[in-house]
């Protein structure tokens, strides 16, 4: 279960039974501040809107609701009110998705005491999209309570997102300014970046400090191709190669790595005189808990041989960007982290180049554009709650751009809003 801040002297509270809910009520720990409310179940849809100015409130900097419990004003103290679950955990992601702009994702836990009847615990992340509007209105919280955010409040919030996505812009422009085949071949080149927005400097030592590390990586990117789900969702888009051909084994500096043969230490080129020398994929992960995707293959030679053109893989970067999204999921589950991530992609010697779309393309009646830019860049800032329940929604946010360029948005549209 996620964990509650409740004060500095109580950051983890993690409540796990009705019991653990009247100790922390008889021990005076629960109370309304800046990350916690306590309500009821919302019946209406005047309370669905209420229910909605206190998502977006919590939005700005993150916090908890926990449905279930009531203020009695009157003793100035909380009661424990089950509440009947059926259909609540539901009924709360559907107000967060469909009343704020832009839609938020919370997290629902459950505490059931009777079978359909308990308490709901709903995280709300802090978003990387906030403020969140609601009615026409935004609203962030105060010490105890939610308000409406002034002009400049909103105009603050709206300047630290765009900061944030400068700053992950200029992460991927130093992954493309140091790619380690700039100069070799003409394919073009995909690369993803994450940041972790609060993470502790060490928050990933326990992997990449570790003795046996590489077999620790081995197997995180083990764990991000066992969602079958996902697996299901990507099975039309294969390609070579992928996160399961880096099976090389690197100390680079500030973490370890993960790269194909022809990828060697110091990241230098190592070509082994074989056909697909040119073909790399590397992924590295830092002790501050960033990680870095990179892939040579996002082009091919494909035609004739005396006529071959360089065609673009767009189902490559849908793939990529949706299996790094599981590795980052598995990593803040591994880690305890429950902050945003900034993330970013890029892909360089696009221009002029159109996409591949099988053998019996030349059939097709669909306009295949070339790229008129030679670079492609975004950045997106994603929730935990994001990772876990819409990863779809990032990669769109991503990718969605590229995608719509190159008239290809519709192939690959359940893999920018599938959950899974």
């Amino acid at each position: 279960m996620t964990s509650i801040y409740l004060s500095s002297d109580h950051p983890r509270w993690i409540p796990k039974s009705e019991a653990d809910l009247q100790a922390a009520i008889g021990g005076g720990l629960l109370e309304e501040t800046h990350y916690l409310d306590l309500k009821e179940a919302p019946s209406n849809k005047a309370d669905n809107k209420e229910l909605a100015r206190d998502l977006a409130s919590f939005a700005v900097d993150g916090g908890t609701l926990i449905v279930g419990i009531r203020e009695n004003k009157d003793a100035r103290t909380f009661e424990l009110t089950p509440q009947p679950l059926n259909g609540l955990p539901e009924k709360v992601e559907q107000v967060a998705r469909s009343i704020p702009d832009p839609p938020l994702n919370v997290i629902t836990e459950v505490i059931e005491t009777a079978p359909g009847t308990g308490y709901l615990i709903v995280h709300i992340p802090a978003s990387p999209a906030a403020p969140h509007m609601v009615e026409g209105r935004y609203f962030g919280r105060g010490d105890k309570t939610k308000y409406r955010l002034s002009d400049a409040e909103v105009l603050r919030l709206h300047a630290q997102r765009n900061a944030a996505e400068t700053d992950s812009l200029a992460l991927l422009q130093k992954e493309m300014d140091t790619d380690p085949l700039r100069h070799v071949g003409e394919q073009s080149h995909l690369f993803l970046v994450a940041e972790p927005t609060a993470g502790r400097r060490d928050m990933l030592l326990e992997l990449t400090g570790a003795p046996d590390w590489n077999s620790r990586l081995a197997r995180l990117v083990e764990r991000a191709h066992q969602n079958r789900e996902l697996n299901e969702l990507l099975r039309n888009w294969r390609f070579s190669p992928d996160l399961t051909d880096a099976h090389q084994g690197h100390r680079r500096a500030g973490g370890v790595a993960r790269s194909s043969a022809n990828l060697g230490d110091g990241r230098e080129y190592a070509p082994g005189g074989l056909s697909h020398d040119e073909d790399v994929i590397e992924l590295q992960v830092f002790e501050n808990g960033g990680l870095r995707l990179y892939l040579t293959r996002f082009s091919d030679a494909i035609g004739t041989p005396d006529k071959p053109e360089q065609q673009l893989f767009p189902g490559a970067a849908v793939v990529l960007t949706r299996r790094l999204l599981e590795v980052l999921r598995l990593v803040a589950e591994d880690a305890g982290y429950f902050g945003n991530w900034s993330l970013a992609v890029g892909a360089n010697r696009l221009r002029g180049r159109n996409s591949w779309r099988g053998p019996q393309s030349w059939m097709s009646l669909e306009a295949n554009p070339r790229y008129s830019e030679d670079t492609y860049q975004e950045a997106t800032g994603a929730t935990l709650a994001e990772l876990t329940s819409a990863p779809g929604a990032v990669t769109g946010r991503l990718l969605g751009p590229l995608l719509r360029s190159l008239n290809t948005q519709a192939v690959y549209d359940q893999a920018l809003t599938e959950a899974v």
